[in-house]
């Protein structure tokens, strides 16, 4: 099934039902069906055909969904790009998925003026106001075009979402997420994370549309229940609760990082939020106190999810039961792992040879479902690395207990998470190496109270070659998104190595990391 019907069948069914708010305007399911039609259209009539992508770089507007939705029906690949990124990470994403069309929000005009020479092949540039010269205006094209469209007759393995993740060679790469993949997402929350779904369903999003709020959407949408669209272009604790309270907000995606900055807020009492249900984290690790203390502020709503891009949210989840203050000496234990496999999922834990390993032992997680992507786009060499004999290994470094549930404890990858965003080091040695006094880089990741694991640099110097803190991080920040510039850098006169000359990243991080319970 098309993805997109989750829209037509619930605004066919309740097209009254009120589907967007964002501040004061407010779409009706019937409208929001509308809309996106003639998005659609508007589509069709530029020469966009079924099977082609087209890149999203929004904030969280009303349009963000409907663009999504758009694509779906038309069969087209939505391709939606993190905001925070640096527009030289736009360009390669926008060129390397072969995008005819990028659908933006204003406050990206100019950035996107400034690469237009570095996405050539891209024929059409649609923004949601300010157009002018190469700009199409987003209103325009809709006004004119008809409100009925006829969804797409798509197959279940075709592209619906193309997801770019950072990658450890230091290109992103484009995860591709079939219909059948984003199906099954949409059932699995059914299933697992809010079954029960009822008329008075309000989820609210707080977090990037183009990250798992959105995706996060397709189940409420798929119930016809309204989506509330926080009006703030960052993470506003106040904002957050005074919505909720209003809205009664039922149901909304957060990462770790979100919710201390929730329950650290005043606004935490000021502001009814015994409307919530669930309260879904995922992204990065969760501290157990932190946890704990989350269940005192918030309520019995909290439930974990644990996925990545190429599994879609998710693979494993910590259910509300088993968010518990006080049980047994096996119940709280479990408050460190990241739940149980979905009920439609499979995870094994797999040694170095691909063989399954027994409850208690640390390997690599792996899992095998049909929320499994399809592949990397263009890169087959990362896909047979990544998906071997069915199974999706996931770079992650845990073991299961003997009732199922799943303990992480490292990464594999080098990879960082901080404040819910993955880093990759590779991205950031390989700016950091252009500065002409840096002879050798490591990134590596540290604890930190607020955002989970800051961004440091190690680094040696070109020999009679210097430069300060300040300088090497202002040199990231200028080539590369600011969230992913280091926080800190440290100087040695030389990085430990193994015998083959490899950077050992793990004896650089130890120190910083000794008494953790955790290595992520």
């Amino acid at each position: 099934m098309n993805v997109g019907k989750l829209l037509t069948k619930s605004a066919r069914s309740f097209p009254d039902n009120l589907a967007i708010a964002h501040g004061p305007k407010k779409l009706t399911y019937a409208g929001f069906n509308s809309r996106a039609n003639r998005l659609a259209n508007a589509l069709y009539k530029l020469g966009i055909k079924q099977g082609d992508n087209i890149a999203l770089l929004q904030y969280n507007y009303p349009e963000m969904l409907e663009s999504m939705f758009a694509c779906f029906k038309a069969g087209c690949g939505a391709v939606p790009i993190n905001f925070r990124l640096h527009p030289n990470e736009f360009s390669f994403i926008i060129d390397h998925s072969e995008s005819k069309a990028v659908i933006l929000s204003p406050e990206f005009n100019e950035a996107i003026i400034e690469i237009r020479e570095r996405i050539p092949s891209v024929p059409h540039l649609i923004t949601l106001s300010g157009a002018e010269n190469v700009l199409l205006d987003y209103e325009k094209l809709i006004s004119i075009e008809s409100d009925e469209f006829t969804d797409a007759d798509v197959q279940p393995d075709d592209l619906a979402w193309l997801f770019y993740t950072s990658g450890t060679t230091g290109m992103p790469k484009g995860a591709m997420l079939t219909h059948r993949n984003l199906i099954a997402m949409t059932m699995n929350f059914y299933a697992d994370i809010c079954p029960g779904f009822g008329d008075d369903d309000v989820i609210l999003h707080a977090a990037p549309l183009s990250h798992g709020s959105g995706l996060y959407a397709l189940p409420n949408i798929g119930k016809a229940v309204p989506n509330v669209i926080l009006e703030s272009k960052s993470f506003d604790p106040e904002l957050v609760f005074k919505t909720i309270e209003e809205y009664r907000i039922t149901n909304m995606f957060a990462a770790p990082t979100m919710i201390k900055l929730m329950v650290d807020s005043p606004a935490v009492d000021r502001y009814d939020h015994s409307s919530l249900k669930s309260l879904n984290y995922g992204g990065a690790p969760m501290l157990v106190e932190d946890l704990k203390n989350d269940m005192v502020k918030l309520g019995p709503c909290l439930v974990q999810l644990f996925g990545q891009a190429e599994s879609p949210m998710t693979i494993t989840y910590l259910s509300h039961k088993d968010h518990v203050q006080e049980g047994t000496p096996k119940q709280m234990e479990r408050l460190a792992s990241a739940g149980i496999p979905r009920t439609d999922v499979e995870v094994k834990i797999f040694d170095p040879d691909d063989k399954e390993l027994p409850f208690g032992e640390m390997g690599e997680i792996v899992t095998r479902s049909d929320l499994v992507m399809k592949g990397y786009w263009r890169n087959t060499e990362a896909t047979a690395g990544t998906i071997r004999n069915g199974w999706l290994h996931t770079g992650d470094m845990g073991f299961m207990d003997e009732s199922g549930y799943l303990f992480i404890m490292d990464r594999s990858k080098d990879m960082i998470i901080s404040g819910g965003e993955n880093i990759y080091p590779r991205e950031i040695e390989e700016v950091l190496v252009q500065h002409p006094a840096v002879r050798e880089v490591a990134i590596i990741g540290v604890p930190d109270p607020k955002w989970g694991e800051a961004i440091k640099a190690v680094v040696t110097f070109v020999e009679g070659k210097s430069a300060t803190e300040d300088e090497l991080i202002v040199f990231c920040k200028d080539n590369i998104a600011s969230y992913k510039k280091p926080k800190s850098v440290d100087f040695l006169d030389e990085l430990p190595k193994n015998n083959y000359g490899k950077i050992l990243k793990r004896e650089l991080r130890a120190k910083y990391w000794e008494g953790k319970e955790r290595k992520v």
